[in-house]
């Protein structure tokens, strides 16, 4: 399967990079007497977050703040919506005062966006060196899943973890892109190498408990 080469030389030094720690997780599993690529690709993805989890941990915050004070800034757009500049100049004074900012969510998705393209790029067409590319029920990392079973996953954990993130009562936009996109990612997750799925799958877990555990303490620190 040919790589898709369209950014691909943007993201090659971290291409570069992960493909080596990959080898070196795989070499890992060999010392440990269970040799798999798959196991690779799961402690590579573990890895990952727990590296960029301070960033995961402040856009979650950052999300739950601005969830926190919707009910006060829908007043403030209902009482100023007659006079813009005075709006913002109070929902400034009001994101400061509850210690929200309405953009910090975007710059941990920004920073992270380079490492989910050179995972991409590194899985994409990743080449397994000769070794059994077979995981579990997967008879080859390189080739689409013929069970269905991880495009189905790729979309459930997709769906699970969009519920989780969604702030206050969603829109109707917001309602079809939860449904959409899930689908969009199971469509595709057909069609991709079941190697890279399985990164996808693995980062949705991680990404739902790392969520779950911020919230369940963010909630005992505010009782």
């Amino acid at each position: 399967m040919e790589e898709p080469g369209l950014f691909s030389g943007i993201f090659e030094p971290i291409e570069k990079i992960m493909s080596l720690v990959l080898t070196s997780l795989y070499s890992l599993t060999e010392v440990l007497g269970v040799p798999s690529y798959g196991l690779a690709i799961i402690l590579l993805t573990i890895l990952i977050k727990i590296l960029v989890y301070p960033l995961t941990k402040k856009q979650l915050q950052s999300m739950k703040a601005m969830q926190r004070i919707q009910p006060q800034m829908k007043k403030l757009q209902e009482k100023y919506k007659d006079n813009p500049q005075v709006m913002q100049k109070k929902l400034m004074e009001l994101y400061q005062k509850e210690g929200a900012n309405p953009m910090s969510g975007c710059l941990p998705m920004l920073i992270q966006m380079p490492i989910l393209m050179g995972m991409y790029y590194t899985l994409y067409s990743f080449d397994y060196g000769g070794a059994p590319p077979s995981f579990a029920w997967l008879p080859s990392l390189s080739e689409p899943d013929p069970t269905y079973a991880l495009p189905f996953l790729s979309a459930a954990t997709t769906f699970l973890q969009q519920k989780m993130m969604s702030t206050g009562e969603a829109n109707q936009q917001m309602r079809i892109m939860m449904i959409i996109m899930p689908l969009f990612i199971g469509w595709i997750s057909l069609q991709f190498p079941a190697g890279l799925v399985l990164y996808w799958v693995t980062m949705n877990f991680v990404q739902i408990a790392q969520q779950w555990w911020t919230n369940r303490h963010d909630d005992k620190e505010a009782a």
